[in-house]
């Protein structure tokens, strides 16, 4: 059985992609840098060999207030070295996951974007991985673009891991009430994703846990189960101001995905099921 390589395995959603390959008994192969590096031709071509059953991107540069500042450098990553990694699957007729983001969108939506509607991204971490998109999207083989939001675990740094730490030393949290969207955990966007690919699906896709919320609604259900003697207080984006602006809206349709997989489980359930482990 030829095997999965998982690029960006250490990170968060790399981490739950290894678990579920390892659970599920498929052969994995692990990429990180500074063995593989995404900007080096050579790098890439020396792991992205014949005969793989699919190559699964979880590489990003994801520090978005850090691309203000670097756009050059998030587009590199984001975006040059996607359309790197595209041309060379292409070669070898390997399928490729990539993932992307509800900030590819404008942020003024009053519905669920669909995945076909148009991407206007309101910063510079949006438009590096709209890069990485187009570069995907304009190739013409086996590949699956999901895009997703809010991404936890019970590792690695992330909202939930944060807030449950807050929350646990802090009486009090302030927390923005006036974004909304939808929180994902990376191990049920690793199940979908792989779900999705062995399915034989191609195109682009959204994957997040069901339901929506604010962060604010987000941080009162972390801090009610793991320290529900902390306060969280409901505040405007305003006070606290960062240097990429982030969308009030940023709810991703889901249908194209629940019509393949069946509905997804709501995020208080999922959130749940990490904070167990924390």
């Amino acid at each position: 059985m030829s095997a999965v390589l998982v690029i960006g395995a250490g990170g968060m959603l790399g981490r739950a992609w290894m678990q579920l390959l390892a659970a599920r008994g498929l052969e994995a192969r692990a990429a990180d840098l500074p063995t593989l590096d995404l900007a080096d031709d050579a790098s890439v071509a020396a792991h992205v060999v014949p005969g793989l059953r699919a190559v699964i991107n979880c590489a990003a540069y994801t520090d978005v207030d850090g691309a203000e500042a670097d756009e050059a450098t998030a587009t590199a990553i984001n975006g040059d070295a996607v359309a790197r990694l595209v041309a060379r699957c292409d070669a070898v007729g390997a399928p490729l996951v990539h993932y992307s983001t509800d900030y590819v969108f404008d942020g003024h939506a009053s519905a669920p974007y669909a995945t076909d509607r148009p991407c206007d991204p309101l910063n510079a971490y949006g438009r590096s991985k709209r890069v990485g998109e187009v570069a995907l999207l304009a190739s013409s083989g086996p590949h699956l673009l999901i895009r997703t939001s809010w991404l936890y675990a019970p590792w690695g740094k992330n909202f939930v891991v944060t807030i449950a730490q807050l929350a646990r030393s802090r009486p009090e949290l302030k927390v923005v009430d006036d974004q909304r969207g939808r929180p994902t955990s990376a191990e049920h966007l690793a199940w979908l994703s792989l779900e999705l690919l062995e399915r034989g699906q191609r195109g682009t896709f959204h994957g997040t846990d069901g339901g929506e919320c604010t962060w604010f609604d987000f941080a009162s259900a972390i801090a009610a189960a793991v320290a529900p003697e902390c306060v969280v207080k409901p505040c405007s984006s305003a006070e606290f101001p960062r240097p990429a602006a982030r969308p009030a809206y940023s709810v991703l349709d889901l249908s194209r995905t629940e019509a393949v997989l069946g509905p997804m489980p709501d995020w208080r359930d999922n959130l749940a099921a990490v904070l167990e482990r924390l």
